[in-house]
């Protein structure tokens, strides 16, 4: 008995069933019962009985349903058939529900096939117009290329419309279809290889990757660029200069960005997701680039158009906004409304995704260890309790090495040594000899500082370690410039020079970024 609950509890539980059930809300989980009830020819088939027992997580109707039934296998044949209706059901609605212009133009182009078959001619080609009315208007290209080919096709039945200029239109679009195609190919193979990097510690030259992917596909930003396009051009920009923690590196893209925003502003809602995350790329530039009050400009935009729709991706992204707003705010030297912005964020939005909850989470520790406010950093840390491990795939490598990192300094700060040093030892056992087949001895040679103060704490009296600190702020002052990274030499510089963290952050700042405009 205990061996099936433990079973069912490990792997019920977290089925796609339950997945799909946790996507809906309460008219879905109602309307479903009503389809299957329509769709059941007999009484006692227990799809709804399932359905219901995976809307509470009744672990006992599972168990009695497979005591009763004297088999698992039944239990699994129901759970299959309850799983294919739920995937009709979802896919309908959703096919239903979807008001977009893209399913818009969908449904013209098939209706217009159907007038076609019935020789309803005139009200045929009408339809088709006005798709491309619409595709025109938010650029889809593919859908483009499904209107011209029908209109080609059915063409000798409107001997009116030169077949000529249809052509025309059709090579015109095929252009930017194929390089729309050739941008998603490179897209992809980037991607794929970035998550190598983040999740499995791959060592690739991305530069070169990146050189390479776009002569292979012709990526060019001299093309015309859509909005997607440009999402998808940001996207890798950004990571490349993430992992080389060099913003600067961007630059070029971000300016391209602001222009083609500029001059788009009458598609810009048309293209809501992918102009809100361009927003939010160029925000990050600059915040990451020391210009923060550039970065809050582009995230008051970002707010406008979060509302936007009756708020239709704000749960996508408010989590982000909230991140960067709360963190140009600290290193603007406001940090009691950057904790407030980041506690209030946490609390009120709980169902968004679990990475940018995790983000946040550790934003806010790190604030709580400016402000020397242990006992709330040690609380938000119980919340990330997770392996190493798990946090790798989920959250990437350079991330869990970030949480590795301010976990020692809370530990380190809070006087528990023993503790500091176990992490040092497993954080040194699992990420030394990537970080330095990555080039970042520097993270190696700053966690030896970290180590030698948490042994003998009087050491940051001694002349010779006060000196070794500053020659090594001031030589990763030299390198690429990064905010994050100043953050944590901002704690162990606060330690030498007898500062608060905060103060010394701050302070930093003005050398690390010179030419940004601080308070």
């Amino acid at each position: 008995m205990y061996f099936i609950i433990f079973i069912l509890k490990k792997t019920i539980r977290m089925n796609a069933l339950q997945e799909i059930v946790n996507m809906m809300n309460e008219n879905e989980k109602k309307a479903f019962i009503q389809y299957l009830s329509k769709k059941n020819k007999r009484k006692d088939t227990g799809n709804t009985a399932l359905f219901n027992s995976l809307k509470t997580d009744d672990i006992n109707y599972k168990i009695n349903t497979l005591e009763n039934k004297k088999s698992t296998d039944a239990y699994h044949a129901l759970r299959k058939r309850l799983y294919d209706s739920m995937i009709d059901f979802m896919a309908n609605r959703s096919f239903e529900n979807d008001t977009s212009q893209e399913n818009a133009v969908l449904r013209l182009i098939v209706v217009s096939r159907l007038f076609f078959e019935h020789k309803l001619i005139k009200t045929a080609f009408k339809c088709l117009a006005k798709a491309e009315d619409i595709a025109l208007s938010i650029e889809h290209f593919g859908l483009l290329n499904e209107i011209y080919q029908t209109q080609i096709q059915f063409a000798h039945f409107n001997l009116s419309e030169p077949i000529e200029k249809i052509i025309e239109k059709f090579k015109a679009n095929k252009k930017q279809l194929e390089y729309e195609e050739q941008l998603n190919l490179g897209y992809a193979v980037l991607r794929r290889e970035l998550a190598a990097i983040h999740h499995e510690g791959r060592i690739v030259d991305f530069q070169s990757l990146i050189k390479t992917t776009i002569e292979t596909h012709g990526i060019s930003l001299k093309q015309r660029l859509t909005f997607k396009s440009l999402y998808q051009i940001l996207f890798i920009a950004n990571e490349y200069a993430s992992l080389n923690s060099n913003f600067s590196l961007i630059q070029p893209f971000v300016v391209k960005s602001y222009r083609f925003i500029s001059k788009k502003t009458d598609l810009t809602d048309r293209h809501l997701y992918y102009h809100i995350y361009i927003l939010y790329f160029i925000a990050n530039f600059y915040f990451r680039n020391g210009q923060f009050r550039e970065s809050l400009d582009y995230l008051g935009l970002m707010s406008a158009e979060l509302q936007k729709q009756s708020g239709k991706y704000y749960q996508r992204f408010c989590l982000r906004y909230f991140l960067l707003l709360a963190f140009n705010e600290n290193y603007l030297g406001h940090w009691q409304k950057a904790i407030e912005i980041a506690e209030k964020a946490l609390s009120s939005n709980k169902k968004t995704d679990p990475n940018d909850s995790n983000d946040l989470r550790l934003m806010l520790i790190v604030f709580y260890l400016q402000q020397n406010a242990g006992r709330n950093a040690v609380k938000e840390m119980a919340k990330l309790n997770h392996t190493d491990s798990w946090y790798e795939k989920k959250m990437g490598m350079d991330w869990t090495i970030k949480k590795c990192l301010v976990e020692i300094l809370l530990h380190a700060q809070q006087e528990n040594t023993e503790l500091a040093l176990s992490r040092i030892k497993s954080f040194k056992r699992r990420y030394k000899k990537y970080l330095l087949t990555i080039n970042e001895e520097r993270v190696v040679h700053y966690l030896l500082f970290i180590e030698q103060y948490v042994l003998k704490p009087e050491i940051i009296k001694t002349q010779k370690f006060q000196i070794a600190i500053e020659d090594f702020i001031v030589s990763a002052q030299n390198g690429p410039k990064d905010i994050f990274i100043m953050s944590f030499l901002s704690w162990l510089l606060a330690k030498v020079r007898r500062k608060t963290t905060y103060e010394t952050t701050l302070n930093l700042l003005t050398a690390y970024f010179p030419v940004t405009n601080f308070i």
